[in-house]
């Protein structure tokens, strides 16, 4: 005849699950705590880079060009082609007015014909609004010019370089014993590359897409259908180097 059956050994079965699901609430905060751990920072030293210490940055800049008196009442060919570029700069990178500054005081004084002719070259080369105005000349022994200038965004380090706030050995102290660069490293790198940029919008971002070549895109289509390529076959003539200068 069978025993019968105690009523709290079920109870007593449940146990072993109820303390596993109790370890694994009090297991779960500690393991989500480890993912919190910040993994970049890999030790007190902290981290050196010259793109941090010399940033390139945007800043108005202005824009100038020079322009001296020249034989005639008007200006002279380089003159004219020098004030033709300028122009062409600022319809491409300017913006606001073109201030034309006249010389006050100076021996070489503008004539009426060159700033009749700058005006008429700039509102040629693009209707920039110019403003006349003068300026104070310090030495009225010495040529005046026509000065013009313009404001324009430009990409450029903050600060100049060639700055050695410590020495690189110092002897009598432990300045230069660390090993991390010295302070002026990558600010020539820096500015050297900021002044290639031809278009400082660029470093924020892309430009916008241009419109679809119609013909290519038409002489590729036809090439696909036809079942030929549609790329482009280069020929290249490989020259000897043994047969070059050879007699």
């Amino acid at each position: 005849m069978p025993l019968p059956v105690p009523s709290n050994s079920a109870p007593r079965r449940q146990k072993p699950a109820f303390r596993l699901g109790l370890l694994a609430l009090c297991i779960t905060p500690l393991l989500g705590g480890c993912n919190s751990v910040d993994r970049t920072v890999t030790s007190s030293v902290p981290m050196e880079d010259y793109r941090l210490r010399h940033p390139i940055v945007l800043a108005e800049n202005t824009t100038k060009l020079d322009i001296f008196p020249a034989r005639g009442p008007g200006l002279d060919r380089r003159s004219a082609d020098l004030v033709r570029q300028f122009g062409a700069t600022y319809r491409h990178f300017g913006h606001g007015p073109i201030l034309v500054l006249l010389p006050q005081g100076g021996a070489g004084m503008a004539n009426r014909g060159m700033v009749d002719s700058i005006t008429r070259i700039l509102a040629a080369s693009g209707g920039a609004p110019v403003q006349l105005s003068t300026y104070p000349v310090g030495d009225p022994q010495l040529a005046s010019p026509i000065r013009l200038t313009f404001l324009r965004l430009e990409a450029k380090v903050p600060h100049p370089c060639g700055d050695w706030p410590s020495d690189l050995a110092s002897g009598s102290t432990l300045d230069g014993w660390e090993n991390k660069p010295y302070w002026n490293f990558g600010c020539a790198n820096q500015s050297a590359l900021a002044a290639q940029i031809a278009d400082p919008r660029d470093l924020i971002g892309p430009r916008a897409e241009d419109q679809p070549d119609t013909v290519i895109r038409t002489r590729a289509i036809v090439d696909i259908r036809a079942g030929k390529d549609p790329g482009v076959t280069w020929n290249t003539k490989n020259t000897s180097i043994s047969s070059v200068g050879a007699q």
